[in-house]
């Protein structure tokens, strides 16, 4: 049997200077110079609602350098020196997302351009060419003020560096230029390599100079593939030169830039090397669902993964406390939801809580997205007293900060196999939904209570019990070979249909998929059948086989047509032309298993399926009993105290047995045993009775 998860369980705070869970909120006071007055309301409405630090200098380059070399620090020196006069802290970001007006018109080619050619005009944000020297130039030279001015400064706490990048795409000649370097250093300088690894031959499109590649070309898989990489890549270099002189003049200062879920243009597991501690932004669209602890499973496996990047607590650094402003329908937020969103991001690894906003806008795109203050100037509204309530919650927390989740479950999410699957020319073009897949594979350990981590093909496997790679379509080098010895080793892993079909390069794999996996799971898959909405496919348990599986099961969208080879077959197909046929199978590896799903199911089959695994393989709950439909429960530890977050999403409440285990609530001291019943949007904070209590 695999060895339970040994990373450290306790970490340092985020910066010493605030050794308690941040509560904090995106603040533009640059946007209210003209309102002397709102300055001194905010810092009495920010102690009232507990918010401990304030986000500042996100979008205020034409404020701080309102001409070319004209800078305007007096209205950032008022601010920074009020936190701290005020006990509070300034988490300060370098202002690259948004550039100034007067910049774009003295250097067009700071602007983006078109796949046609044409220069992007000036507007909205995120719209600068990451390879310019000119804006590059521009970002150092702020950059290097900002730290000069305010790195001994008592109230900076981390630096946020720009926000929410993107891998927007520009076409300019520097970026094609530089698309081409890339290249030349993937492939060793070496053109035939590069014509192989993209098929080229295939409609004649062999490159015999390096000057003839232009990322235009949707046909070459291979080319697309590895412009994806470079705009990440590109990104990722603009990103190292935005701190350097940040880590030149306040090398103790943490430097974060904030993420954006399961955003597509960017890998987030490269980005998550170089900053110091991660971020990101939590924006679900919560009462879309006739469900919402289905909204929450997606959002707390997002939350899992920013913890699992470093294997360390993370920051939430944008949420809203209210509504949004972008989504098809933005709904408010039903009374305790946002309590229960905050303490779902704390359960999960977050030592923050933040927001977008502080104080609502006048004008703009986002004067409607929620706040803590409203356009009314006051705190006498539902929204401020529920994040009060988040406050006072946060205030007692002192001893959650820094503390983390072991883990024995692996579910691979990796943005190069999803930009693989995304090209694929065949199959179901609008059925692809890999995060959406991962997400689902996820379901049943969050209903079971069971924690897990997700990773990428280059993690560490060693300290788990059970991976699962939903969609394990590409397969880099190495990764075959690692998990060959996690099996044999003794771990459990679980894969699915297109698994191990391609390489790196998006080349199919000769001999037979899957590939170089076929091997460790006992299979050939010699088809793939694509599914019709209308298309009705059952599986059905194979006779004797015991793998939690009971009755029929509907399968969807993809179906893959395999043959054993030493597996055995737990459920097969029980209808279609391939009625019979292998639908589940698991083989003997080493002292290990490896299970084959070939078809995508409903959730109802991972339910059964996984908790018969989580008994197997005597994974733990993290309340060691049953949970009800909604309710999840997740641990933070430090290795002697745990704290275990009870999550209730149901809209109506619901009951939990607890046995003759008896718990305290960390917030209000009101002590659980037996059975119990959860409120509607409940969030408890326990420990075990014969634990010590914070006071």
């Amino acid at each position: 049997m695999k060895p339970a998860n040994k990373a450290p369980l306790r970490f340092p705070p985020i910066n010493g200077k605030c050794p308690h869970m941040i509560h904090g909120a995106d603040y533009n006071p640059d946007q209210w110079l003209n309102y002397p007055d709102v300055l001194e309301e905010d810092l009495r409405l920010m102690q009232l609602a507990r918010v401990n630090s304030a986000s500042v200098g996100i979008f205020s380059w034409a404020s701080l350098e309102p001409s070319d070399g004209v800078f305007a620090f007096d209205w950032l020196d008022r601010v920074m020196d009020r936190l701290a006069d005020n006990g509070q802290f300034a988490v300060l970001a370098t202002p690259s997302g948004s550039k100034p007006a007067w910049m774009s018109e003295a250097h067009p080619e700071v602007c983006r351009m078109t796949e046609d050619g044409h220069r992007e005009p000036h507007g909205r944000r995120h719209n600068h060419c990451r390879t310019s020297p000119v804006y590059r130039a521009y970002c150092a030279r702020m950059n290097t003020e900002l730290a000069r001015r305010y790195g001994k400064h008592p109230a900076l706490l981390v630096w946020h560096v720009s926000n929410e990048y993107n891998g927007g795409e520009c076409h300019c000649p520097l970026c094609h230029e530089a698309f081409r370097e890339w290249l030349k250093k993937r492939y060793h300088n070496n053109l035939d390599a590069l014509n192989h690894a993209w098929w080229t031959g295939f409609w004649s499109h062999t490159f015999t100079t390096w000057e003839q590649i232009r990322p235009l070309d949707s046909s070459i898989h291979g080319l697309m593939l590895d412009w994806k990489r470079f705009l990440s890549d590109q990104t990722l270099d603009f990103f190292r030169h935005e701190c350097a002189p940040l880590r030149e003049w306040t090398p103790d200062i943490p430097i974060t830039t904030n993420f954006m879920g399961f955003h597509i243009t960017l890998d987030y597991w490269s980005f998550a090397r170089e900053v110091d501690v991660v971020s990101w932004d939590s924006y679900p669209a919560y009462h879309d669902r006739p469900l919402d602890w289905l909204r929450a499973v997606d959002v707390s496996f997002v939350h899992n993964m920013n913890r699992s990047f470093k294997q360390k607590p993370f920051m939430l650094m944008e949420c809203t406390p209210s509504v949004q402003n972008w989504q098809p329908v933005n709904k408010l937020k039903r009374p305790g939801v946002h309590l229960l969103e905050a303490m779902q991001a704390v359960a999960h690894g977050a030592d923050t809580v933040q927001y977008f906003q502080w104080r609502k806008s006048r004008g703009g795109f986002e004067k409607f997205h929620g706040a803590v203050v409203d356009h009314c100037g006051h705190e006498h509204t539902r929204v401020f007293r529920e994040v009060a309530d988040v406050g006072a919650a946060l205030a007692r927390m002192d001893d959650v900060t820094g503390t983390t989740t072991p883990a024995e479950v692996a579910i691979l999410f990796d943005w190069e196999n999803r930009w693989a699957i995304d090209g694929i020319s065949g199959l179901s073009r609008e059925e692809r939904r890999y995060p959406e897949t991962c997400t689902a594979h996820y379901r049943p350990f969050w209903s079971s209570g069971v924690p897990c981590d997700v990773i990428n093909e280059d993690c560490d496997l060693s300290k788990y019990k059970l991976l699962i790679t939903p969609m394990l379509y590409m397969v880099r080098p190495g990764f075959a070979e690692r998990i060959d010895a996690f099996v044999r080793d003794g771990g459990t892993w679980v894969t699915t249909y297109l698994t191990g079909q391609v390489d790196e390069s998006d080349l199919c794999f000769l001999n037979g998929f899957p590939g170089p996996l076929r091997e460790i799971l006992g299979v050939w898959a010699e088809e793939t059948d694509t599914l019709y909405e209308s298309d009705d496919v059952q599986i059905e348990a194979a006779p004797g086989t015991d793998c939690g599986l009971q009755g029929a099961y509907k399968a969807d969208v993809f179906c893959d047509l395999i043959h054993t080879e030493g597996a055995k077959v737990l459920a097969t197909y029980a209808n279609q032309f391939y009625r019979g046929r292998p639908a589940l199978t698991v083989h003997t590896h080493g002292k290990g298993r490896a299970y084959y799903m070939a078809s995508r199911n409903e959730p109802r089959f991972h339910a059964d399926f996984y908790r018969k695994l989580i008994d197997d393989l005597a994974l733990r709950r993290v309340l060691g009993c049953e949970l009800p439909d909604g309710v999840t429960a997740q641990v933070r530890t430090d290795g002697e105290r745990e704290f275990i977050f009870v999550l209730g999403f149901n809209r109506e409440p619901v009951h939990l047995d607890l046995g003759a285990a008896a718990y305290r609530d960390l917030r209000t001291g009101v002590e659980y045993r037996g059975r119990t019943t959860l409120p509607a949007y409940t969030a408890l904070v326990l420990e075990s009775v014969n634990s010590p209590v914070t006071a």
